[in-house]
């Protein structure tokens, strides 16, 4: 749920409350920096599998869908072909560290998909303007297919929002966020109204088998808890926690069974889309520590003992980072462009001076 360049699924943009940070060039962080997407009319949220020869990635691109839809890409070759259906929305793509396979969130068994792709279109075209926020679509499941979006498998088969879902590194568990429970369960008055109000306030971070077995939820607030992937080790997973009132969110880290749950910012603004790096010893995120619609990069300590560094210092939105497996490259999405929407960008990433700058060895 990006907002002013219309990103994904898995942050949000509010207010902004001031402090003071550790700063450093970001020259000295991202060097040759490139734009990956050209075609595209928008594209964001890349991720590479374990061993760097493919990137997975969501672009609005057909005229006649105006949602995600996701894109797999061969980085010797460059050739780009798509993996989802082509109707509803997508969002929240992985590949399988080892296997033919992707991951993603998808609406296209929703019976009314196409009628919503009809009339996203049409409120375009009428130059409707609205505050955007990301939709919880209840019809979104977990999918599984191979390379070429044939043997299409859902994994999740439960009503409500399940997605924001990555493989474990030995590709045997997958983390994601649900507010099903919302669905399932029977609530409260308290809890029903809340979730009328606000449909992230029941999503959490669940477990599962990566056949979909097991499912096991692992965070138990009133709160939005989301966009999870697991340490380098697979031991642990990191995911960014709203604050109740939905205008903050911080870095947070836990066990893979949802024990030693572990703040690990505290910047009392939106921060968000953390990742590891590969070393395993630090984690990047997105914040708008600088301003409402200002996201810079940043990178904190695993144990969020250090104080948080700043790697980017570019005007509008830098978000959704991700290393390549390697930990020498970094992608992520900003809207430095020229018509100021979201695309991919990549650079060379100095691993050492990111280390320097937590005072890591």
């Amino acid at each position: 749920m990006r907002n002013f360049i219309q990103i994904t699924s898995c942050g949000l943009l509010l207010p902004l409350v001031f402090l003071t940070t550790a700063n450093a060039s970001a020259i000295d962080f991202i060097t040759d920096e490139q734009q990956l997407s050209v075609k595209e009319k928008r594209a964001g949220e890349a991720y590479y599998r374990a061993d760097a020869k493919w990137m997975i990635y969501q672009a609005e691109v057909a005229d006649d869908n105006p949602f995600y839809q996701i894109f797999l890409k061969n980085i010797n070759s460059g050739a780009v072909q798509q993996v989802s259906p082509g109707t509803g929305k997508t969002t929240c793509a992985w590949v399988h560290p080892m296997q033919e396979k992707v991951l993603f969130s998808s609406t296209h068994e929703d019976a009314q998909a196409k009628a919503k792709m009809v009339a996203e279109i049409e409120r375009r075209k009428s130059g409707e303007q609205k505050s955007y926020a990301w939709d919880y679509d209840e019809f979104y499941d977990i999918y599984e297919t191979d390379f070429s979006g044939g043997n299409i498998k859902n994994l999740t088969k439960t009503l409500g929002y399940d997605a924001e879902a990555s493989w474990s590194p030995d590709g045997k568990l997958i983390a994601f966020a649900s507010n099903r429970r919302a669905y399932s369960d029977e609530l409260s008055d308290e809890e029903a109204a809340l979730f009328k109000t606000n449909p992230a306030s029941m999503i959490d971070i669940y477990i599962m088998n990566a056949d979909g077995s097991n499912v096991k939820r692992l965070t138990h607030t009133e709160s939005y808890d989301g966009g999870p992937f697991f340490s380098p080790d697979g031991k642990r997973i990191v995911w960014r926690r709203f604050s109740e009132s939905g205008r903050e969110a911080e870095i947070f880290t836990m066990n893979i069974d949802g024990s030693d749950q572990k703040q690990i910012t505290r910047l009392n603004v939106m921060s968000w889309a953390p990742f590891y790096h590969p070393s395993g010893k630090y984690i990047i995120f997105a914040t708008n520590l600088h301003g409402h619609r200002n996201f810079e990069l940043y990178i904190v300590d695993v144990d969020g003992q250090k104080e948080p560094v700043r790697v980017t210092d570019k005007e509008g939105f830098d978000g959704l980072p991700v290393f390549t497996p390697d930990g020498n490259h970094i992608t992520w999405t900003s809207d430095r462009t020229p018509e100021k929407k979201g695309l991919l960008f990549h650079g060379n990433w100095n691993h050492a001076k990111a280390l320097e700058s937590l005072s890591l060895k």
